[in-house]
């Protein structure tokens, strides 16, 4: 049955007081729809919103109607991240990769999804474009799909092909979508660990790096690099630069060879542009993408992930401080994990030294209530501006004397008193 093409405010009409709302997030945030819902705050009661991070001004007035609307995050974004810690929102912890399986196994039934599309080709096929991710699983089993389709959506190849007979409703829209680049942006002490990072990476690597001014720095540094490979969650502008280098090919990816791999992207026009129809780009399920027994299966995996803060053990908090929760245990672990399970792979934390209060990320103890997301006996190597600390296979002491080395120096007297009171001598 063909879907009817209806104003927002009417296709919205059918989300009820006690449903559950999936949001398609990142660069495919579908503002319209969330507006047109927002308008509807006065009237219902308990609606649930479940989304991964959604980017822009979605409108909704939790603070201002308390019990019209809470927010179930699956990855906190800075747009809900006050609702979350507070009394309108949660967070649910979980691995990237197993966020389909809630909507699969009816642990999480979805009443209604809002998604993000491109206009249908000629064989009635429409795209999810920027963020196929958990979207492809949402669509298949929500029991309305609502689509918010966009001639500036890119139309990606992959899982996020969606053919209109599995839609309910279509609302037309013309928005741009959001952007995001950090390119130039990277500072000296990420320029310094963007080369240590890049001083590990092989030729003929298989990448995963997320977005931001140390993955755009580390990809700054790989331009002298030959036939490197992408299997990533997410991606930015900085893989298109290197593709158009020559210096990615997938060459020797034994997964999906000669494309690139990513569930989700977000950049400038020009990304979008570049992605647009390109058979060079493979968007599929994060349940597969984030697979580590699909990740392990490419050669030479070079996982880069980031940390809030590390123990002198080597436990990695990535999203939280302390009990407010800042975003979500996201994909870390399942590329962590896969990485080390790779031929020549190499799972990798990069971070400052500090933070931008000048507190140091190395500490003795995680913060109270802070989530271990990656646990120490996966983490393999730590980077800062001040070098590489190895870990695999180090006992407790000479984990916390590899990462004191890298620490700023300005904190090294007090970690090493804590570390000899601990320890002992190195």
């Amino acid at each position: 049955m063909k879907p009817e093409y209806l104003s927002a405010e009417e296709a919205l009409s059918v989300v009820q007081s006690g449903h559950r709302v999936f949001i398609q997030g990142s660069a495919a945030t579908p503002l319209t729809l969330t507006r047109a819902l927002a308008a509807r705050a006065p009237e219902l009661k308990q609606v649930e919103l479940v989304a991964l991070s959604t980017f822009g001004n979605m409108g909704l007035p939790v603070a201002a109607h308390p019990d019209s609307f809470y927010i179930n995050s699956l990855f906190v974004s800075a747009n809900v991240r006050e609702a979350v810690n507070g009394e309108q929102g949660d967070y649910i912890p979980v691995f990237l990769s197993e966020i389909s399986r809630l909507f699969d196994r009816g642990i999480l039934p979805l009443d209604v999804a809002l998604v993000h599309v491109s206009p249908p080709d000629k064989h009635g096929y429409c795209s999810l474009g920027v963020s196929v991710d958990v979207a492809r699983s949402a669509v298949k089993n929500a029991k309305h799909v609502i689509a918010q389709v966009n001639p500036k959506m890119p139309r990606t190849l992959g899982d996020g092909l969606v053919h209109m007979r599995e839609l309910h409703t279509l609302v037309t829209c013309n928005d741009p979508l959001p952007e995001c680049s950090y390119a130039g942006e990277s500072s000296e002490v990420e320029r310094q660990i963007g080369k240590h990072v890049a001083s590990l990476i092989e030729d003929g690597a298989t990448l995963q790096m997320g977005i931001g001014t140390v993955p755009d720095a580390v990809l700054h540094e790989l331009k002298g690099h030959r036939d490197l490979g992408v299997h990533t969650e997410m991606f930015s502008d900085g893989v298109v630069e290197l593709l158009q280098r020559g210096v990615i090919t997938n060459r020797f990816k034994r997964k999906h060879r000669r494309k690139v791999v990513a569930s989700f992207a977000f950049g400038s026009q020009w990304l979008y542009d570049f992605i647009d129809d390109n058979p060079g780009f493979a968007f599929l399920e994060a349940d597969y993408v984030n697979d580590p027994d699909v990740i392990r299966k490419n050669p030479k995996v070079a996982a880069i992930n980031s940390a809030i803060e590390i123990d002198i053990t080597g436990q990695v908090c990535a999203d939280s401080i302390g009990t407010m929760q800042y975003s979500g245990v996201g994909g870390q672990m399942d590329f962590m994990r896969g990485a080390a399970l790779s031929e020549g792979g190499k799972p990798i934390i990069a971070m400052p030294s500090t933070t931008h209060r000048g507190d140091s990320r190395i500490v003795p103890f995680l913060k109270q209530g802070a989530g271990v997301v990656t646990t120490r006996a996966h983490v393999h190597y730590v980077v800062t501006e001040f070098g590489v600390a190895y870990l695999f296979g180090k006992n407790l002491k000479q984990r916390a004397y590899a990462l004191l080395n890298i620490a700023h120096p300005n904190h090294r007297n007090a970690l090493e008193e804590e570390i000899f009171h601990r320890f002992g001598k190195p």
